[in-house]
């Protein structure tokens, strides 16, 4: 029997609309709402005995609530480290720290904002998504960073191909690992 993991990005929130680094937001009545619109899609795939996992901030548990998961909160799901950059905005931190902005969307081991660098966090997911053992369905709600961190560990690829992935809110990624091979594909998610 395969191990099914079904990753959902969390819906979008007030902040990152305001192009901000995230600082545990809420999801707000927008959010919900593209929530709730978006939950036939995602039961149809989410099998009924599946176990859910979410990250620990706040819309990622807000977005398993509103898509009636009772969902586990995993601390390895959390989002990538923002660092001293958490709540700021993008625009700002482009024009006071342009060149440390730049290093981190190109170097992969580039953690200049004090937080997690992109391979950092390629490898937490890895130990995550490694020691996920028992032949079954898992959905996990997590940022649209660890799913692209769960695709680069999917794949075995370099983390510099980090920023050459586009994850938008609830969007699915499905990932399966048999017990025979062991090793994580990536599959459209329906």
């Amino acid at each position: 029997m395969n191990t099914r993991l079904l990753l959902i990005s969390h819906a979008a929130t007030a902040a990152m609309r305001a192009g901000r680094f995230p600082a545990d937001d809420p999801l707000d009545a927008r959010g919900v709402a593209e929530t709730q619109a978006a939950a036939a899609r995602m039961h149809l795939s989410i099998a009924e005995d599946a176990t859910a996992f979410t990250s620990p901030a706040s819309c990622a548990r807000e977005t398993a609530t509103t898509l009636s998961l009772k969902a586990t909160v995993e601390s390895r799901l959390a989002d990538i480290d923002y660092g001293e950059w958490h709540g700021k905005r993008l625009a700002d931190l482009a024009a006071e720290a342009p060149q440390d902005l730049a290093a981190w969307t190109r170097d992969p081991d580039a953690a200049a904002h004090g937080g997690e660098s992109f391979s950092q966090l390629v490898k937490r997911v890895g130990t995550w998504l490694d020691a996920l053992s028992a032949p079954e369905e898992i959905v996990g709600i997590t940022h649209a960073t660890v799913l692209r961190a769960a695709i680069i560990h999917a794949l075995g690829a370099s983390p510099a191909v980090f920023a050459h992935i586009e994850i938008a809110p609830l969007s699915l990624v499905e990932l399966r690992r048999s017990v025979r091979g062991g090793e994580w594909v990536w599959r459209p998610a329906y």
